[in-house]
């Protein structure tokens, strides 16, 4: 049996994955050990994301521990991690998907459609920025940023009128009775990856490779080979104004996506079915393209004013 160390930032969130993967190991009968390390995206956390910019800005120093054999393996959520990954490294097991939805968490308000005109609407995020500004233009959103306690007292203390959260990260630390909903992904397309976790080695580690393969499920990574597939062919990282979604139906993937301007003056959809996942991708990706998706993100990427202004 083998001794592990996991490298995991150190949100509370982010420990509850490292631990969920642990367990799963520990029942294997492998030793494993938990280290934290802060990550850019944990530095800066009083700058709204979009403003950062930096790919990876989760995972660089995760990974640059990983590469000096500090670490055995990575635990990410997946939504964080780049479309390309540096050679050295490999997404070696996609965990089992939970809830991929966005939730809405208000004390006073039970859906978007009661929240009253001009309400204050928390997220650190340009997706769902630009899918709520589309649904009620009249909304204020404001930059959110902080771990998931810090964002619930900001709501209850009356900062906000509402926060949209990762379901999946809600539930994962038992907090579902803060949640009045979960939005359905045709109304807000979740981020490429919401709601699964993934565990990276350095690709030349066979023996870490070999004893993390029963952690890898199939459903689950053709569903995110399929929407990270968008996400590559449009050029994205994880804080523009993208969303991807893939479901199996029948013997079939089922894909949505979206890509909009932050101000939720444009928003556009497409759909495809197919068996090949990347395939699958790139197809629903180029309708986006050819209806002038490139041309939305080309202005986000130039823009530094379409993030959501801070409190």
């Amino acid at each position: 049996m083998a001794n592990l160390r996991i490298g995991s930032r150190g949100s509370q969130l982010a420990l509850w994955q490292a631990k969920h993967v642990a367990k799963f190991l520990r029942e294997h009968g492998h030793s494993v050990e938990i280290e934290v390390i802060k990550t850019t995206g944990d530095k800066m956390t009083e700058v709204a994301l979009a403003k950062v910019g930096t790919k990876g800005m989760f995972t660089k120093e995760i990974e640059e521990a990983l590469a000096e054999g500090r670490v055995d393996l990575a635990v990410h959520s997946l939504k964080d991690v780049p479309t390309e990954l540096a050679p050295d490294f490999d997404l070696v097991a996609i965990l089992e998907r939970e809830d991929p939805r966005d939730a809405f968490i208000s004390v006073k308000f039970s859906e978007i459609e009661d929240l009253p005109r001009h309400a204050r609407v928390g997220t650190s995020s340009l997706r769902r920025q630009c899918q709520l500004k589309a649904l009620r233009p009249d909304l204020e959103i404001t930059s959110l940023r902080g771990n998931v306690d810090t964002r619930l007292n900001k709501l209850a203390t009356g900062e906000y009128d509402a926060i949209i959260l990762a379901a999946a990260g809600v539930d994962r630390l038992k907090l579902e009775n803060y949640v009045r909903g979960r939005i359905p992904p045709e109304v807000v397309c979740p981020a490429a990856g919401q709601g699964a976790l993934a565990a990276e080695v350095r690709r030349d580690d066979r023996q870490t490779r070999e004893l993390l393969g029963f952690l890898d499920h199939a459903v689950t990574r053709r569903r995110i080979e399929c929407e990270r597939a968008v996400l590559a062919r449009l050029g994205g990282g994880c804080q523009v104004p993208i969303g991807a979604y893939a479901e199996k139906r029948g013997d079939l993937l089922h894909l949505i996506a979206m890509a909009g301007r932050p101000d939720g003056s444009e928003v556009l959809r497409e759909h495809g079915s197919g068996n090949d996942p990347e395939r699958l991708g790139r197809q629903v990706a180029e309708k986006l393209l050819d209806r002038g998706a490139d041309r939305i993100l080309n202005d986000v990427y130039g823009h530094e004013a379409a993030v959501p202004k801070q409190p």
